[in-house]
Parts: C-alpha cells; sequence; structure tokens
C-alpha cells in the first residue's frame, strides 16, 4: 500500500513472521535506525507491520531492501551487522539487484563454518567469471575481496579434486624498504611478501591440514620468478600484487597456464611499487588482453571494499587526490 503527501510517500509492508520480523530489526530497532540513516527515509514499526516515509525513490529502495533482507532470513541466511551496510550499498549502487543472488551464492565453508560468499555485485561478477573462465582479473583497491575470494574458489576446487593443487605467488618488490637489509636466505627473505597469502590460506583451512597440503606440494607458495620455465597442469593458479609485475613477468606467467588449469589475476594499479621507468605488467596486459575471448577482467571500486568501513573513505580520498593530481598535471603549460 502506497499513499502520496507532499512530495513524500508512504508504503506499508507486512511480514509473515514475528520472530524473522524482530531479527530483521535488529535490538532495540537497531538495524531500522540504520536503514533510516543510510536511505533517508523515515521508518516506523508495529509488530510485523512496517511503514516507511519519504520521498519516493527513496522509500521504493527502502522497501525493496526490507523485502528482500527478509526473504534472505525466510530461507535461513546469518544476517550480520555488516551484512546490511553491504545491502544498502548494493541497492543504491544498482537499483535491479537481487540481494539473495548475491548472499547466497555460497563460495567456500571454511573450517570454522564460516561461509565465504560475495558481498557486493563485483564480488558476484568476479565469482561467476572464475566459474566460467581460464583467465580472470581482478582489479580495484585493496580490501574489495579479489585476493581472498580467488583463495577460497581455489580451496573450493581443491577439496573437490576439480584441480589437483594450487599454486600462489606475487612478484617481491619492495614497497620502500630493501630485500637485502631483511635478515636470512632467500626464502627467509621472500617470506614476508607472501606473508597475506598464508594469512588467507589459514583463514580457511587449519593450520595442520594447510601444512599437509604444503608438504606434499598440493598447495604451494612461492615468489613470481620462481614460476619460469614450468607449465602448470590441473592447477589453480593465483598471481596477487600483479600491478608490480613487469610486461615481461606478466607474459611469462600467463604462457605458464597448462591443460586443466584455471589462472587469477588481482592487482591494485593505483599501488605499484616498480621504478617510474618500468610500466606495469597489469595495466599493459589489460590493454592487450581485454578484447580476447575466455579472458575476463572484472573491476571493482572503493564501494567493494569490505573491510573496516573507513577503509572505503581513505580509498575514496586517495582517489580525489589523483584525480587532483592528474588534472593539474594536464593543465600545466
Amino acid at each position: 500500500m502506497a499513499t502520496e503527501k507532499n512530495g513524500t510517500i508512504q508504503k506499508q509492508i507486512t511480514l509473515d513472521d514475528n520472530n524473522l520480523a524482530m531479527r530483521l530489526f535488529g535490538e532495540a530497532g537497531e538495524n531500522i535506525r540504520r536503514f533510516e540513516k543510510k536511505l533517508g527515509v523515515r521508518i516506523t514499526t508495529r509488530g510485523a507491520l512496517v511503514t516507511i516515509c519519504g520521498e519516493p525513490e527513496k522509500a521504493e529502495l527502502a522497501e525493496r531492501l526490507i523485502i528482500e533482507l527478509y526473504k534472505l532470513l525466510e530461507k535461513g541466511y546469518s544476517l550480520y551487522p555488516h551484512d546490511l551496510d553491504y545491502a544498502v550499498r548494493m541497492v543504491l549502487g544498482d537499483k535491479g539487484v537481487a540481494i539473495a543472488d548475491v548472499f547466497m551464492d555460497t563460495v567456500y565453508i571454511s573450517y570454522r563454518k564460516k561461509v565465504i560468499a560475495p558481498k557486493s555485485v563485483a564480488q558476484k561478477r568476479y565469482v561467476d567469471a572464475m566459474r566460467s573462465h581460464d583467465i580472470v582479473f581482478g582489479i580495484g583497491p585493496a580490501g574489495t575481496g579479489k585476493t581472498y575470494l580467488a583463495m577460497a574458489m581455489a580451496v573450493a576446487a581443491l577439496m573437490s579434486k576439480e584441480v589437483d593443487r594450487i599454486i600462489l605467488t606475487r612478484p617481491a618488490v619492495e614497497a620502500g624498504e630493501k630485500l637485502g637489509f631483511l635478515p636470512g636466505d632467500l626464502a627467509a627473505k621472500v617470506d614476508p611478501y607472501l606473508r597475506p597469502l598464508y594469512d588467507a590460506l589459514h583463514d580457511m583451512i587449519d593450520y595442520e591440514r594447510a601444512q599437509k597440503f604444503l608438504e606434499r606440494g598440493a598447495i604451494e607458495v612461492a615468489p613470481l620468478a620462481f614460476m619460469r620455465g614450468r607449465t602448470l597442469n590441473d592447477s589453480f593458479i593465483i598471481l596477487d600484487e600483479a600491478q608490480n609485475t613487469t610486461l615481461e613477468q606478466m607474459k611469462m606467467f600467463l604462457t605458464r597456464l597448462g591443460f586443466g588449469s584455471k589462472a587469477v589475476i588481482t592487482g591494485d594499479i593505483t599501488q605499484i611499487d616498480l621504478p617510474l621507468a618500468k610500466p606495469s605488467g597489469l595495466v599493459e596486459a589489460r590493454k592487450i588482453l581485454e578484447d580476447v575471448e575466455g579472458i575476463e577482467f572484472v573491476a571493482f571500486t572503493e564501494t567493494d571494499v569490505v573491510r573496516h568501513p573507513l577503509v572505503q573513505k581513505v580509498v575514496k580520498a586517495f582517489e580525489r587526490m589523483e584525480s587532483k593530481r592528474k588534472s593539474a598535471a594536464v593543465e600545466e603549460p
């Protein structure tokens, strides 16, 4: 039901299950307050009856959001506070998005029973691309789930025996520090650069099982330089921090792909640590390969950040600064 007055619209929704309605509303209506603040509407509840007042477009978005999140609860989905923020972000960015299609797309369930699933439209597109393409590029800012979702897809493929091994690699490029200053042999020097890959791995597989996989070579973590001369069959290969590859390294990596293998390349082209004279292999690969059939590029933005809410603001602030810098460079005679 909808009524209009003074440029605002009033909508009412009657939910079927009081218990589910209370879960949706949150403790003391906390979730409802969240919706009001983010969507700019006024929402009141009485039992399972929800009344929404606001500008027509905003009221309709709030109505759809509440209905879709309620349907998620009906399907047994455990709705967490951060899911509400992701859902609001999705409907604001894409009015036609089906939230259930995104949140209910389980990629992998970790040993801690944590369900790993997309949290944005771009993440859903990325997961679908990894399922249907043998080479996928995920390009975007930090915190958008590029490496984490690729790792989940790789672990799921290994556990279901779709592949025989996972290979995780990244270039050992310094970001202001020199490898030579670190103690130990070559393996010890490059290990800090590979640590984020280990962290993601251990979030999905318990430590003892991960160690067994590593010992028998079912999971391999190695610097990109160690990939030269190899042919990688029946493998799920992830190249992380690909913005720090040279064009030659990128070509070398992509030509390692053997039969029955998938390669996922992730990177953030705003965080290139190569010397200024060296073009990024990731940037160049996008220009060269974006029209090649069978290769998919998925772009992420700050709206896909799934870390602390401040990370999204940090990314946006840096993007504004970079945009101003480019504009100033163009204006200089």
